[in-house]
């Protein structure tokens, strides 16, 4: 099974890449989302970490927003709360996996957490800023102040580029990036 991995920057497209590949995904948003509103275990770790900011199940996501933006520390506990139990949903995403030929690893502290193997194709995907922001701020739940915090977790991005194996140009165009992703596949087979 060959492992892809793709980094780069909060809004380049690591997500809309990731479904263009065709293969198994495994987006740790989707199951950090996931675990925030169904684990009532992991609720409970973090609202005994924190009792002023979380009511009650399932976790809010105002309430977790308005946690990490009220002190820079806040966001490394959260992680550690969080970030095992993500793990753990990405290995058995893998052994189910095991026999796919591809599969995609859409996890945004991917290189961060040390989570890359020796034989990864670690793909960064290159976005001009304009454009990020542009795409950012139509996100429904923009938040500028969340997005720097976030990114000061995050390696920088000549970092994650020097530590990639392939380098993927988002101008955001589907045709590019179609065009992007078999490139690669016809590179890997």
């Amino acid at each position: 099974m060959v492992r892809i991995a793709l980094v780069g920057e909060i809004g380049s497209g690591k997500s809309y890449f990731s479904n263009l590949f065709g293969y198994p995904v495994f987006n740790a948003d989707l199951v950090v989302a996931d675990i925030y509103k169904k684990n009532k275990k992991c609720f409970y770790k973090i609202k005994k970490k924190f009792p002023s900011f979380f009511s009650s199940f399932p976790l809010k996501k105002k309430e977790l927003i308005d946690c990490i933006l009220k002190n820079k520390n806040n966001l490394k506990i959260i992680s550690r709360i969080i970030h095992p139990l993500v793990r753990k949903k990405m290995e058995i995403f893998i052994k189910k996996n095991k026999n796919k030929k591809i599969i995609i690893l859409d996890i945004p502290l991917f290189l961060e957490n040390k989570l890359n193997k020796k034989d990864d194709i670690i793909i960064f995907i290159q976005s001009s800023q304009t454009k990020i922001n542009q795409n950012l701020k139509k996100r429904i739940n923009y938040n500028k102040k969340l997005i720097k915090k976030l990114k000061l977790v995050q390696w920088s991005l000549k970092r994650k580029k020097s530590k990639s194996s392939l380098v993927i140009k988002n101008n955001f165009q589907r045709k590019d990036a179609l065009k992007g992703v078999n490139n690669i596949l016809r590179e890997i087979a």
